[in-house]
């Protein structure tokens, strides 16, 4: 399994963002991504200074990727 790599909420919004997710609002300290193709997906990210491993691994299955491809996005 590989290891997940320490991103802030604003460096996993850039990789989202890379996907097609666009900022949608911002509540108190956590931002709403959202995708506008089929089917329409929805993304909570807390824009913390670091995200928690679980929290991370969670938004990385809600977004539709494996970890693998999703660290194939930050490199």
């Amino acid at each position: 399994m590989s290891k997940l790599p320490v991103l802030s909420g604003q460096e996993l919004c850039k990789i989202l963002n890379k996907m097609g997710y666009e900022t949608d609002r911002q509540t108190g300290s956590h931002m709403i991504l959202r995708k506008n193709t089929l089917p329409h997906r929805r993304l909570t990210v807390p824009n913390h200074k670091e995200i928690a491993k679980g929290t991370l691994r969670k938004i990385i299955r809600d977004s539709g990727l494996t970890l693998d491809e999703f660290l194939e996005l930050i490199h």
